[in-house]
């Protein structure tokens, strides 16, 4: 922030997650700026739905967006409240991120509160004071409520008195955000975009080492299998419950009323990621002490999730004994390879021809999908002798190492973008840099 100027003249708001202000700003009563909007709306009006990341939209549009539909449960008593473009919403039930600004005019549930900004104020500058995480802390100190599930209210929102900068100079403030912002979000992008490619290009590699081999003008044969090709003459191809056996996980929700038990950790979906292990909320889970040794992992496994997301069908990794004893849950299965390396497993299942295998056999629904064993037991593994294996898999785990590196690298980064936007944010919209002179021309 060394590159803005300060105000000349400061002096103390009186409240600790505001500071000290300019010497020229008030500081008043929320309720005074603004009021409850307790106006009823009829059910023709169109239904918004609050986003953090888009704010107050349509639900229409947010369901194009996000390619995903929005439950709206409506019951005969239910009273719909209406809401104006330039208002503000406090998102009851699941506050995390601010009070969301509408652009747009409609009706919205009963778990959200309808804001009325008073005439004369700047909602350029609040649509960012509201989104601070200074004021986000602030707000939620007045009540324990939201960690608790229950809801955000009115009376909540008046108890943080607000700043009240001139409505020029707020105006000024919030065009700076928005051209500062545009800038630091279009950074973030662009890292985004990296990430992206990189892992397309990372799928790309491992599938051509996997299916090719690092011979160029290797004789090639048909593989059998419609979508896999052609692969290396002297390459073996056959399906896995010929070169592994596969485990399935326990399910959840067994009664265990009056019978010993012992605790033991389980692996979820969520623990199993695409080439790596996620252990960081490892869940646990009461069995009976016969059952441990059913469930339990072995050191080699090929942890393989049975679907969800579309991202996360047949993803997998290798279990190498980070915790010991611990079991899996059913939706996470446990392949047990015979004959060739449980990483040459992994990386064949990491390739495009078996993720494809997964797509087309898979129980699809709304975004979501799922995969059976058998149909997992019959995807086609490519199986080249084992020095060529031990070659391959060399040659991948460098260019794997550098890929990894660069999207460590673009996270980094995004962070760093990140922090630099919520500073720049806190700092503008409480008085700490005077951009009264700022223009978007000489930016």
């Amino acid at each position: 922030m060394s590159k803005y100027q300060k105000y000349p003249e400061y002096k103390d708001s009186g409240f600790e997650w505001l500071g000290a202000i300019p010497a020229h700003w008030g500081v008043e009563y929320s309720k005074w700026m603004f009021a409850e909007r307790n106006d009823k709306a009829s059910r023709e009006d169109e239904m918004l739905t609050a986003s953090q990341k888009y704010g107050v939209i349509p639900q229409k549009l947010f369901m194009k967006m996000e390619q995903q539909k929005v439950v709206q449960v409506l019951k005969g008593h239910d009273i719909l409240k209406k809401v104006e473009c330039g208002d503000f919403v406090i998102s009851m039930r699941s506050f995390q991120g601010g009070i969301e600004y509408c652009g747009y005019s409609g009706s919205i549930s009963s778990a959200y509160v309808p804001l009325l900004p008073r005439d004369g104020i700047s909602t350029k500058y609040y649509k960012y004071l509201f989104k601070s995480a200074s004021y986000i802390q602030a707000l939620q100190s007045t009540t324990n409520l939201v960690r608790d599930g229950q809801a955000l209210r009115y009376s909540n929102f008046v108890q943080v008195r607000l700043p009240s900068p001139p409505k020029k100079e707020g105006d000024r403030i919030g065009s700076f955000l928005d051209h500062e912002t545009a800038k630091i979000d279009q950074l973030i992008q662009k890292q985004e975009q990296l990430i992206t490619l990189l892992k397309e290009k990372r799928q790309a590699v491992i599938s051509h080492a996997v299916t090719k081999g690092l011979t160029p003008d290797a004789p090639m044969k048909d593989s059998g299998v419609e979508w896999l090709g052609e692969v290396p003459e002297h390459w073996i191809v056959r399906r896995l419950k010929h070169t592994a056996t596969l485990q399935s996980g326990i399910p959840k929700g067994k009664d265990l009323k009056d019978k010993e038990t012992i605790n033991v950790p389980m692996l979820r979906v969520a623990n199993v990621q695409d080439g790596y292990l996620k252990l960081d909320d490892v869940h646990h889970i009461q069995i009976e002490p016969h059952d441990l040794s059913r469930y339990e992992l072995q050191d080699g496994d090929v942890l393989m999730n049975e679907g969800g997301d579309n991202d996360k069908l047949g993803r997998g990794a290798v279990w190498r004994s980070e915790i010991k004893p611990c079991i899996h849950q059913n939706h996470v299965f446990a392949i047990r390879p015979t004959g060739i390396e449980p990483e040459w497993l992994d990386l064949l299942t990491r390739a495009s021809y078996a993720k494809f295998h997964f797509y087309r056999v898979a129980k699809q629904s709304t975004n979501l999908a799922s995969i059976s064993s058998t149909n997992i037991k019959e995807t086609p593994l490519i199986i080249p002798p084992d020095d060529e294996r031990r070659a391959i898999m060399e040659y991948l785990k460098g260019k794997l190492d550098k890929f990894e590196r660069l999207e460590e690298k673009s996270l980094r980064q995004i962070g760093l973008l990140k922090e630099h936007r919520t500073a720049l944010i806190s700092s503008a919209v409480t008085g700490k840099i005077d951009v009264r002179h700022w223009n978007k021309e000489a930016a």
